[in-house]
């Protein structure tokens, strides 16, 4: 467990009363001072200038999948993983005081709240709109007055801007959970409950990427998480995100990236850090 300093400035992506801010808030606790940004790239952009010592940001959501942008960003700037949190998520549709929930046409949200709940949302035949943020645009709603809009975001969110919550827990599953990292410039010493984090890319060759996860798995160590991305830069080619149990820096996992990286292209270490809390 780490023990954050105390009235930390921390960016992340959204309005107050996102859920990021939610989460700098249970990472941090109640002395921190969260800093709102409007895209991911900002977030990265603070803590490299440090502007703020700290970043948060969404990885993965346990409905819709990873957050895509954000991983691309570990490609520009090279910070570290330092901390996680799963946090539950339960959506609220929110909506001007003076509205009722028959007089909704249209619901707007970030594009990952829109896919979580649109079981929900289809049900109801409501026009879905993407924006950039969930408490973004319970804000939007209010400043513009839009008596026949709503927005999903978190109940915090409404209490916020003064607005009416008209359902509660709206995703298509209850067991709906956002996964956050914590982003800074140092790196952390083993705690004995540690998770790393790279980014590789394998030799176009037969057995290129069974041969890399064996120097995880003739070792020993698990793999908790696996998934590509297109580099980007030539077609059909991909780079990989990869999840293991322990620290870079204890010997049995030092070996196997060493191992990695006479079998890879390239293999970047996002950060060790100690098994998130929920």
């Amino acid at each position: 467990m780490i023990e954050w300093e105390q009235h930390a400035e921390v960016a992340f992506q959204g309005e107050p009363g996102a859920y990021s801010e939610t989460a700098v808030y249970r990472i941090f606790g109640p002395t921190a001072r969260p800093k709102p940004k409007k895209h991911f790239s900002d977030v990265f952009r603070a803590v490299w200038t440090d502007s703020t010592k700290y970043g948060v940001v969404p990885i993965e959501n346990s409905i819709e999948g990873s957050v895509n942008q954000v991983y691309d960003l570990f490609l520009q700037y090279d910070l570290k993983v330092c901390g996680e949190l799963a946090l539950r998520i339960s959506h609220c549709l929110i909506a001007d005081p003076e509205t009722d929930l028959e007089e909704v046409k249209v619901v707007y949200s970030h594009p990952q709240a829109l896919g979580q709940c649109r079981n929900y949302l289809e049900r109801l035949g409501i026009e879905m709109v993407s924006t950039y943020d969930t408490a973004g645009s319970v804000k939007m709603i209010k400043e513009q007055r839009l008596t026949t809009a709503a927005a999903i975001a978190g109940e915090r969110a409404a209490e916020i801007y003064g607005m009416k919550i008209l359902a509660q827990d709206i995703a298509d599953t209850r067991n709906n959970y956002t996964r956050f990292f914590v982003l800074a410039k140092n790196e952390l010493p083993p705690t004995g409950n540690d998770k790393t984090s790279i980014i590789f890319s394998t030799k176009h060759v037969p057995r290129a990427l069974y041969e890399s996860l064996g120097e995880l798995a003739n070792r020993g160590i698990n793999m908790t998480k696996i998934e590509s991305r297109p580099t980007k830069q030539n077609l059909w080619e991909y780079n990989f995100y990869l999840d293991f149990d322990g620290h870079m820096n204890e010997q049995i996992c030092a070996e196997a990236l060493n191992g990695l990286r006479n079998r890879s292209l390239f293999v970047k270490v996002l950060g060790s850090y100690p098994r998130g809390i929920e």
